[in-house]
């Protein structure tokens, strides 16, 4: 069966789990087309990332410009499909951050998409996020009738659902998927009621080089070393953490903490970690690729996340497959994988001090409450997050007529 992925930046550091149901939907015997916008420059660390770019078309390589024959052999071959599109688009540019010249690119992406999986055969095309890639693929439907779906994971679409017309996309879609009970919850609010069955829960996945079936042993090193991975911006919380972490060095010299990411805030965390002497302490490793981002999760005792907005981290999952124990904040889909002192260590977000007492809790845990935890945690995210039955789901719905 041939399909067609569409994603804005297609290979990226931060969506491996994309690449992960790509390959297994594959094993599956999907034949699977790569489309994205961009990422044909994008800096990437992974061998397996530099492969998938090679087999992706990119829709702006050569520029907006590039696009306009597309839409006039449209526009000669259907008037009225270009016309309702026009009109579509035109809709959706109402209420958006963006402006209506945006939205007519997005009708000339959805030309040359079109043309794209017509040479390729593509019955269906399957989108992730519910921005403006899934406004393409939308508009792409106007003019082909090939079906689309999305994968909704959040907290970007929640903060905008009007904005990005949520309703509308799932409307016209023929199912959307949800990465967690959370995220479906907050589609029901937006769908309209003979929508909501169109919404399915398929989770991110792990693959067989996270979950092997072998729990690893419990660790307690001298100098305890937290990991946080992501993008510094302002919804991870670093400046929150950097701020409970000062606390935990005034009475413990023996921690250590990497953040593993870059983004916006850098300079904004630089300047705390060095006006509150904490570079001994704490570290920044910029972009890495997925086999670095494991070996420090290998290397660390605790991974910690104290966002203030998630849909349901894929590092989450990563950590707990291999044995780093999880310290996070009860938000969004979170508490429906992690269970605090069970498999994790949950904490309020916003709170320092909370923050500050969740990582003393857990440099306090003897080796067997310790290994009690890295076992709840391996059987929890091996029975929920693994690729190949997520990928099972979804391939179900796609074929469904």
């Amino acid at each position: 069966m041939k399909i067609t992925y569409f994603i804005n930046q297609y290979p990226q550091v931060s969506h491996t789990f994309i690449r992960r149901e790509i390959l297994a939907l594959e094993k599956q015997d999907f034949n699977i087309q790569r489309v994205a916008l961009r990422g044909w420059d994008a800096d990437i660390a992974d061998n397996s990332d530099e492969e998938e770019r090679t087999k992706t078309e990119y829709l702006l390589l050569h520029g907006v410009k590039s696009l306009l024959p597309y839409f006039f052999k449209r526009l000669l071959k259907q008037p009225f499909s270009i016309m309702r599109a026009f009109l579509s688009a035109y809709k959706m540019s109402k209420m958006s951050e963006r402006s209506f010249a945006y939205h007519i690119i997005y009708l000339l992406e959805a030309c040359k998409l079109g043309c794209i999986m017509e040479s390729f055969g593509s019955v269906h095309v399957h989108a992730h996020f519910g921005t403006n890639s899934t406004e393409v693929v939308m508009l792409c439907k106007y003019l082909t009738a090939i079906p689309y779906s999305f994968t909704v994971h959040g907290p970007e679409e929640f903060d905008k659902p009007l904005s990005l017309h949520l309703k509308e996309k799932i409307t016209h879609s023929k199912f959307v998927c949800a990465i967690t009970s959370y995220c479906r919850s907050q589609l029901f609010r937006w769908a309209d009621y003979e929508d909501w069955s169109k919404i399915k829960i398929i989770h991110c996945g792990l693959d067989d080089a996270f979950l092997q079936g072998k729990i690893p042993s419990p660790k307690i090193s001298l100098v305890r070393q937290f990991l946080c991975i992501g993008r510094l911006c302002e919804q991870k919380g670093q400046l929150l953490l950097l701020e409970s972490f000062k606390s935990l060095v005034e009475v413990n010299k023996n921690v250590k903490l990497i953040l593993a990411g870059d983004g916006g805030m850098r300079p904004e965390i630089e300047l705390y970690i060095n006006e509150n002497n904490l570079s001994e302490h704490v570290s920044i490793t910029g972009w890495i690729s997925s086999n670095e981002v494991k070996n420090l999760l290998l290397e660390s005792d605790a991974m910690i996340l104290p966002s203030f907005a998630e849909g349901l981290p894929v590092a989450i999952m990563e950590a707990m497959a291999i044995g780093t124990p999880v310290l996070s904040t009860y938000i969004a889909g979170i508490p429906e994988l992690l269970i605090n002192r069970q498999n994790s260590f949950l904490f309020p977000a916003g709170d320092v001090e909370a923050t500050n007492l969740a990582m003393q809790e857990f440099i306090d845990l003897n080796v067997d409450e310790l290994s009690l935890i890295i076992n709840n945690a391996y059987t929890s995210v091996s029975t929920r997050h693994n690729i190949n039955i997520e990928t099972l789901k979804l391939a179900e719905h796609i074929r469904q007529g």
